[in-house]
């Protein structure tokens, strides 16, 4: 991995101007070797992709999409998650485009350092680092919740404490321990997917389950669009969460073999699998649930069931509500592996940039870099036990932030996309020189730019309008001004200036 230097070496800094990057000379590692830092390029074609799948569907699709459809109505519903399936397509090609050039496990960090700024790229990093570390200790809290459905006296801090011991052994293993554990866990939650279409299809023609049901559950009540433009703009945050971690597969190219051919084929494919998980599954529900059934959301506003579960309950399938919580048990292990391994390396990368203690820079035999792994896991560990301490105020403060700290990245990837292809025009680079070439630009990071703003300004609308307190307001947009105040106390203490696109370092002979 191509590491970041002090200000006076970096050729980010220098006085020259930069030569033209030569995409296809760079000494990149070997598809099965090492790379610089050490890691181990041992993530296969089919890791990738699974990685990439797995990381868009989770117990946001299983379980919230039922609560998206009572809000804002079956039409409303499919709007949002067109229309951030849209965003994250040109987010994914953006980084995929710098992924594919550029494959490091700093990903963001690395690109932000080298394209915008040291500062921003310090604040990238550390912020997606406590993002997924957060995270790990959410799904924890989440895999107990699950496990007492079936175990009821069992204290919860047991399950999350194995669970934890769990993951933390897939990712010490080694990196391909990580990629086939997490193959299989995105595996049960694709062919559940496909499944669920297969079964909804069948029963919306009535080839399951009596008469076709047509599209009276799109004319009922206030459907299609429930709520009107607020509706939709309150399923619009809960799709964009339901989303986040499509951009793993950024920090998996790091470790990833013969990264020019596996990166772009697996970016490519995020698009149909948005089309086919999330549109798919949404119009099915929209078809065969009502959005008034108070099976998805009781008065008090929270989830009674998975949609999934009342739609394989109503085919038939055998103790359908087992199957199902075994599945969102599978996205919530998923979820957490994911997060311990991309906060693991985020930690490393900054370590080896020096924006963290070196020692998190140290790697096994295995190419596991453990003290980030163990220090990751820790915080973990103490964020789970702080949602046990008094109300868990603390913990939903913390988890607030994580949320909002997933879209903060996503505007990082837009603006480092536009700073990158800005650079390297600027170098004399031909773009069709490109390892692979994002589709749409500039109009792709640019709408994915705006559509992440709208989001994150968007979090708690309410509050915004004067209908809630001011503790409200804080805790929903803590993430921004911690994510401020990396970027600008790290830009007071070390002065380090701004990448001017003629100087910024595209060359890719240290990874």
């Amino acid at each position: 991995m191509s590491t970041s230097h002090p200000a006076g070496n970096n050729p980010a800094h220098s006085t020259q101007p930069q030569s033209a990057p030569a995409p296809h000379t760079a000494e990149v590692a070997t598809p099965s070797g090492t790379t610089a830092s050490g890691l181990k390029r041992g993530l296969h074609a089919r890791h990738l992709n699974m990685i990439a799948i797995g990381g868009a569907i989770g117990t946001g699709l299983f379980v919230a999409s039922g609560a998206t459809i009572s809000q804002a109505g079956p039409g409303g519903a499919l709007v949002a998650y067109a229309l951030i399936g849209m965003m994250v397509f040109f987010l994914m090609q953006s980084l995929g485009e710098m992924a594919t050039y550029l494959p490091v496990s700093g990903s963001f960090e690395e690109y932000g350092t080298r394209f915008v700024s040291p500062s921003f790229g310090f604040a990238t990093g550390w912020n997606y680092w406590y993002n997924w570390a957060i995270t790990v200790a959410a799904e924890l809290v989440a895999a107990a919740i699950v496990m007492q459905y079936w175990f009821p006296d069992v204290p919860s801090w047991v399950w999350s404490l194995g669970f934890l011991a769990l993951l933390f052994t897939l990712n010490a293993i080694s990196v391909r321990g990580f990629g086939e554990s997490e193959f299989w866990f995105a595996s049960i939650k694709v062919v559940t997917v496909i499944i669920f279409l297969v079964l909804g299809v069948a029963m919306i023609f009535g080839i399951l389950g009596g008469d076709s049901v047509g599209f009276q559950n799109w004319t009922v009540g206030e459907a299609p669009f429930v709520g009107g433009g607020l509706g939709i703009l309150s399923v619009f945050m809960i799709a964009g969460f339901s989303f986040q971690g499509t951009e793993m597969l950024g920090i998996a190219a790091g470790e990833t073999e013969d990264p020019e051919k596996n990166i772009p084929r697996a970016t490519r494919s995020v698009f149909w699998r948005i089309l086919l998980f999330y549109i798919g599954a949404i119009a099915v529900i929209g078809f065969l649930i009502p959005y008034t059934d108070p099976a998805l959301l009781n008065p008090d506003g929270d989830i009674a069931l998975s949609p999934f579960t009342l739609v394989f309950d109503r085919v038939g399938v055998a103790a359908a509500a087992s199957v199902m919580n075994a599945v969102i048990l599978t996205s919530v292990l998923s979820a957490g592996n994911s997060g311990l391994y991309v906060s693991t390396r985020m930690l490393f990368a900054l370590a080896e940039s020096g924006k963290a203690p070196r020692v998190f820079a140290s790697v096994t035999k295995r190419g596991v870099p453990m003290a980030a792994l163990l220090a990751t896991t820790a915080v973990g560990a103490f964020g789970f036990f702080l949602s046990l301490l008094g109300s868990g105020q603390a913990y939903t403060w913390l988890v607030n932030a994580s949320g909002l700290a997933g879209f903060i990245t996503w505007v990082c990837i837009a603006w480092c996309h536009l700073k990158f292809r800005r650079a390297y025009v600027a170098q004399g680079g031909d773009v069709k020189d490109l390892p692979y070439r994002a589709a749409l630009f500039p109009f792709g990071p640019i709408l994915a730019l705006l559509m992440c703003i709208i989001v994150i300004l968007g979090q708690n609308y309410e509050a915004l309008i004067g209908n809630a307190e001011f503790a409200s307001l804080l805790s929903s947009y803590i993430g921004l001004p911690l994510f401020f105040g990396l970027w600008i106390g790290h830009k007071l203490i070390t002065k380090a200036p701004a990448v001017k696109p003629e100087e910024a370092d595209l060359s890719r002979d240290a990874i």
